[in-house]
């Protein structure tokens, strides 16, 4: 009896630990966007082609060519009616929903991943976005 009434003691900590790992369940950097292009290191342009395809923009300066490679979406997060009952239709106060509830909305994700190439090698890479 007592290990329940502890358990209840403290819903916003059990909430915030659920949360915590909800977020690690979506980890950024993606680790296999990670190993994938760690396994270019060291490799040919051409290899780099290859496996990629053709880079989205190239650049050649100081005896380093860097190789850019961009990914842009479009992801619809889904809205929510709402709790309760109410009146009228629609996301702010009714029929179907109640009190609370927000409409759907469009999120943009990009990643782009450049290899910085010298003679002709990958020495490294680098990435920038919220898709990685």
């Amino acid at each position: 009896m007592a290990a329940k009434g502890k358990s209840m003691k403290h819903p916003a900590k059990s909430l915030s630990i659920a949360s915590v790992l909800a977020l690690a369940a979506c980890a950024y950097p993606n680790p296999q966007h990670v190993s994938a292009m760690n396994a270019l290191v060291g490799k040919s342009e051409a290899e780099v082609v290859k496996t990629l395809g053709v880079p989205s923009r190239t650049i050649e300066t100081g005896g380093h060519k860097y190789l850019a490679y961009s990914r842009n979406k479009l992801v619809t997060i889904p809205g929510d009616y709402g709790f309760g009952p109410g009146w009228g239709w629609g996301y702010w106060g009714g029929g179907w929903g109640g009190w609370g509830g927000f409409p759907p909305e469009i999120v943009q994700r990009d990643c782009e991943t450049t290899f910085d190439l010298l003679g002709g090698t990958v020495q490294s890479w680098t990435f920038r976005g919220n898709d990685c």
